[in-house]
């Protein structure tokens, strides 16, 4: 005898040990695996004190939006074939450069213009006022995670690190390639498949508000306090 089932039958019985998602690409074999253990460890401590309402431990990455957005996995039926129309121009890339406090809040900048030291120097400046006013507060220090991108590790950054050290804030740098213990990965992932997906956008205003707007909605959800900060002249 045939059995037949119904779409949301199957899809209820396939949700139950799987998720319909794009494979990503690995960049494990990359990866120095002693390097990446023992910072592995050492956050774990920093979450740990995290946790414990010792200190305040931020995750910081940049990411990029475009007009044209790259084609999201969707489900579809077969013979059929979804579709965007792409708009006029394709326009520049918004970059956006984020922090999050897991629990807590989700602060980020945007341009136009690539993030260079000067403009993460603003942002981290922005972030050590900040700092220093919840160490007069509380005695937390603040712990910034973050990857070794250029404008983290310049020259330029590094001349900043003792004063933002007075300031109560400390840079944590992640071992290359190790993007799984950033927890601030996931938001772009989220803001992209989730909030922004199949949608095309006339200009870089247009685009700059429906990210604003997708970062908005997604941490009200979570109960994030929201914070941008506002450069001069190249930002949005």
């Amino acid at each position: 005898m045939l059995f037949r089932s119904s779409e949301r039958h199957l899809r209820r019985i396939l949700k139950k040990k799987y998720k319909w998602k794009r494979t990503r690409e690995s960049l494990k074999f990359k990866q120095n695996r002693t390097q990446v253990e023992l910072k592995k460890n050492d956050l774990e401590m920093l979450e740990l004190a995290a946790a414990a309402g010792e200190i305040c431990l931020k995750y910081l990455d940049e990411s990029g939006f475009s007009l044209w957005p790259e084609p999201v996995y969707t489900w579809a039926k077969i013979g059929q074939q979804k579709r965007i129309e792409q708009t006029k121009k394709k326009g520049k890339r918004l970059n956006i450069c984020g922090l999050l406090e897991l629990g807590q809040s989700f602060e980020y900048g945007l341009s136009l213009k690539s993030f260079r030291s000067e403009s993460y120097i603003k942002l981290i400046d922005w972030q050590a006022l900040q700092a220093e006013q919840r160490l007069k507060e509380t005695e937390k220090i603040t712990v910034v995670v973050q990857d070794r991108g250029s404008p983290h590790i310049s020259k330029l950054t590094k001349t900043n690190y003792e004063r933002w050290a007075s300031q109560g804030l400390y840079i944590f740098l992640l071992p290359s390639y190790s993007p799984q213990l950033n927890h601030i990965e996931i938001e772009w992932q989220r803001i992209k498949e989730d909030e922004l997906a199949g949608q095309m956008f006339e200009d870089e205003y247009e685009l700059s508000m429906a990210v604003i707007s997708a970062i908005e909605a997604r941490q009200a959800r979570n109960g994030l306090a929201v914070k941008r900060y506002h450069f001069t002249r190249e930002i949005i």
